[in-house]
C-alpha cells in the first residue's frame, strides 16, 4: 500500500501530516488588504443590487394591482349609463399607475434595464393590457407600442439642486419591450371576450361583431409570429384562440338566431354556449 494512503485506503491530504492545533496558526487576515477591500466592494454592490431588485418587485406588484382595478372599472362600461365618466375615472387611475412606473424609471436610472426586467415584466404587461383595453373602448383599434412608450416619458423637477430658485427639469423614461407589449395584447383578448359576452347580455348587438373582427386581426398577427417568437407568446396563442372561438360563437348565434331570442334572454343563451365550448375543449 502506498504511503500516501491511510489505514482506510483513503488518500491523505497534505495538511493531515500537521498537528491539529498547528493547522490554522498564522497571522490574522488583514482587513485592509487589496483583496479584502475588493471583496467588500463586491458585497456592497451585490447588496445594493438585491435591494433595488426587491424594490422593483414591490413596485411591479403595485402596478399590477392598480392596472387590474382599472380593467375591472372599464368592464362596467357595458352597463353604465355614463360612459365618459368611467373613461375619465379610468384615466385618473392610469395616471396613478404611471406615477409608479416613474418610480421604476428612477430606480433604473443608470442601470441596464434587462438585468432587472424579470422584476418588472408582470407589472408592465398588466399596464399594457389596461391601456390597450381603454384605447379599444375609445377608438375600437389597437394602441401601438410607440404610443404607449410616449406616455411613459416624465418630466420632474430636480430636487437635488441647492439653489431652489433656479429649478432644473429632469426627464425620465421607461420603454415597454416588444415581448411585454405582445404579452399584454394577448391578455387583452380575454378581457375583450368578457366585454363581448357582457354586452350581449345588456342587449348590445353591435359590440360582439366589432370585437370579433378585431380579435381575428390580432389572432392573424400572432399567427405570423408562430413558434419563432418568445416561448410565452406561443403559450398565449392557445388562450387567444379560445377567446376568439367564444366571440365567434356569440356572433354566429346572434346572426342566425338573433331575431328569435328576446334581448333579455341573450345572456342566458350565451352563458350556456360558453359552458358547452369549455366542456368540449376539456374533453378534447
Amino acid at each position: 500500500m502506498s504511503n500516501k494512503e491511510g489505514s482506510g485506503g483513503f488518500r491523505k491530504r497534505k495538511h493531515d501530516n500537521f498537528p491539529h492545533n498547528q493547522r490554522r496558526e498564522g497571522k490574522d487576515v488583514n482587513s485592509s488588504s487589496p483583496v479584502m477591500l475588493a471583496f467588500k466592494s463586491f458585497q456592497q454592490e451585490l447588496d445594493a443590487r438585491h435591494d433595488k431588485y426587491e424594490r422593483l418587485v414591490k413596485l411591479s406588484r403595485d402596478i399590477t394591482v392598480e392596472s387590474k382595478r382599472t380593467i375591472f372599472l372599464l368592464h362596467r362600461i357595458t352597463s353604465a349609463p355614463d360612459v365618459e365618466e368611467i373613461l375619465t375615472e379610468s384615466e385618473i387611475k392610469l395616471d396613478g399607475v404611471r406615477q409608479k412606473i416613474l418610480q421604476v424609471a428612477q430606480e433604473l436610472s443608470g442601470e441596464d434595464m434587462h438585468q432587472f426586467h424579470r422584476a418588472i415584466t408582470t407589472g408592465l404587461q398588466e399596464y399594457v393590457e389596461a391601456v390597450s383595453f381603454q384605447h379599444f373602448i375609445k377608438t375600437r383599434s389597437l394602441i401601438s407600442m410607440d404610443e404607449i412608450n410616449k406616455q411613459l416619458i416624465f418630466t420632474t423637477e430636480d430636487n437635488g439642486k441647492e439653489n431652489k430658485t433656479d429649478k432644473q427639469l429632469v426627464t425620465w423614461s421607461l420603454k415597454v419591450t416588444p415581448v411585454d407589449y405582445l404579452l399584454g395584447v394577448a391578455d387583452l383578448t380575454g378581457e375583450l371576450m368578457r366585454m363581448c359576452i357582457n354586452s350581449v347580455g345588456n342587449g348590445d348587438i353591435d359590440t360582439p361583431f366589432e370585437v370579433s373582427q378585431f380579435l381575428r386581426q390580432v389572432y392573424d398577427g400572432f399567427s405570423f409570429i408562430g413558434n419563432t417568437g418568445p416561448y410565452e407568446v406561443s403559450k398565449k396563442l392557445y388562450t387567444l384562440k379560445q377567446s376568439l372561438a367564444k366571440v365567434e360563437n356569440a356572433c354566429y348565434a346572434l346572426k342566425v338566431r338573433g331575431s328569435e331570442i328576446p334581448k333579455h334572454m341573450l345572456a342566458d343563451v350565451f352563458s350556456v354556449k360558453t359552458e358547452m365550448i369549455d366542456q368540449e375543449e376539456g374533453i378534447s
